[in-house]
C-alpha cells in the first residue's frame, strides 16, 4: 500500500507558484510561527504544518470579527446618511462583508506562513476573473450598472419613472444589483436590466418635493381672453392641493405645446402651468382631473366655447378643390 501511495503521488503533476516553488511544498513546509514552535517543544509532530493551521484560524476569526465590529457599522452609517431604507442597504451590507472576508483571508493566510500560496491562488483566481468576466460581459455591465444606481440614486423604490422617450413608466418595486423592477400603471411587472436604466436618460418627476404641471385649455375665437384666463386662474387658486408659491401662471401655448401653437385652427390656446407638492402619480392624475374640471365647468356657466378640433377637408385639395373632387369621382 505504501508502495503504491508514493507511486502515485510520484506520478502528480505539480503546480508552482509563481517564485518557482511547489504549492505542496508551500503547504507541508510553511514557515515556522510562534504556535509552530511551542508545539515543537512539546513534542509534536508536524508542528510547522499544525501550527500555521492554528494561526490561520485564529487570525481568521480574529481579523473577522474585529472587521464585523468596526467596518460594518462604519459602512451602514455612511449608507444611513445617504438615506437608503433597509432593501437598499442588505445588499451594499453583503458586498460589504463579502469583501472583508476576503480581506480577513488574505491576511490570515500570510500570518500563517501561506504567503506564497496566497500569490499562487491570486494569481489563478485573477485568470479565472477574467475568463468568467469575458463570458459574462451583460451580467458584469448589469452589476456595474447597479452600483451606479446605489451610489449616484437617479431613483427610489416608491419613485415613478418613465424612460425611453416616455415609452415605458412605472413605480419602482425592487432594485437588485442586476435588475430593477418596475410595476407599471395597468399593474405589469417590467424587469429591466440597470444597463439599461443608465445608458438611457431616466425622467424621475417626483425627485423633488415639487412637481410642476401644465394643461392647454382651447377656447373659441370669438371667447374672452382675459375672461378665461381669469377662471383658469381662480380655479387653479381654489383648489387646495395647488400651491400658491410659487403661483400658477396663464400664457398663450407655445408652439412646442401643441401642433399649431395658441391660434389653431379651432380654439385659441391658453395653457396653464401649477404646482402640487409631494408629488405622486395617483395625486398628478386626481390634481389634474379635478382642476380641469372645475375649469370647464366654469367655462360653461361663462359660455365659453372649447371647440372640438376640425379638418379643413378643402385644403387636402390644393388650391382647386373643386377640380380634385371631380377627378376623383370620375
Amino acid at each position: 500500500m505504501a508502495v503504491g501511495y508514493s507511486g502515485w503521488v510520484a506520478q502528480q503533476v505539480p503546480v508552482e507558484t509563481p517564485n518557482g516553488s511547489n504549492v505542496s511544498e508551500v503547504i507541508s513546509n510553511p514557515e515556522q510561527g510562534p504556535i509552530g514552535e511551542l508545539l515543537h517543544e512539546f513534542g509534536i509532530p508536524y508542528s510547522d504544518v499544525f501550527g500555521a493551521i492554528i494561526t490561520f484560524v485564529i487570525a481568521l476569526f480574529v481579523l473577522y470579527s474585529l472587521g464585523r465590529a468596526t467596518i460594518v457599522p462604519f459602512v451602514s452609517r455612511l449608507l444611513n446618511r445617504r438615506d437608503l431604507d433597509k432593501h437598499e442597504k442588505t445588499p451594499l451590507l453583503r458586498l460589504t462583508k463579502l469583501v472583508m472576508g476576503f480581506l480577513a483571508l488574505a491576511a490570515s493566510l500570510n500570518i500563517a506562513g501561506y504567503g506564497q500560496l496566497l500569490t499562487s491562488l491570486a494569481a489563478i483566481g485573477a485568470a479565472a476573473t477574467l475568463a468568467i468576466g469575458l463570458a459574462l460581459q451583460d451580467s458584469l455591465s448589469n452589476f456595474v450598472a447597479g452600483m451606479f444606481i446605489y451610489i449616484d440614486r437617479p431613483f427610489r423604490i416608491g419613485d415613478w419613472i418613465e424612460w425611453d422617450e416616455g415609452t415605458y413608466a412605472g413605480i419602482v418595486e425592487d432594485i437588485t444589483f442586476r435588475v430593477t423592477r418596475v410595476r407599471t400603471f395597468d399593474n405589469e411587472l417590467l424587469t429591466v436590466p440597470n444597463s439599461v436604466l443608465t445608458d438611457d436618460v431616466i425622467k424621475n418627476p417626483v425627485a423633488k418635493d415639487e412637481l410642476r404641471l401644465q394643461f392647454n385649455f382651447g377656447i373659441g375665437y370669438d371667447d374672452d381672453i382675459e375672461e378665461a384666463t381669469d377662471i383658469i386662474l381662480e380655479e387653479a387658486e381654489k383648489h387646495e392641493d395647488i400651491l400658491d408659491d410659487p403661483a400658477p401662471t396663464v400664457r398663450m401655448t407655445e408652439s412646442s405645446e401643441s401642433d399649431r401653437g395658441a391660434l389653431a385652427d379651432s380654439y385659441v390656446g391658453l395653457t396653464s402651468r401649477y404646482w402640487i407638492a409631494d408629488p405622486n402619480r395617483g395625486d398628478y392624475l386626481k390634481t389634474r382631473g379635478e382642476y380641469v374640471t372645475a375649469v370647464k365647468n366654469r367655462f360653461d356657466a361663462a359660455g365659453i366655447d372649447m371647440p372640438d378640433p376640425q379638418i379643413d377637408l378643402a385644403g387636402q385639395y390644393g388650391q382647386n378643390p373643386a377640380v380634385r373632387i371631380d377627378s376623383v369621382d370620375r
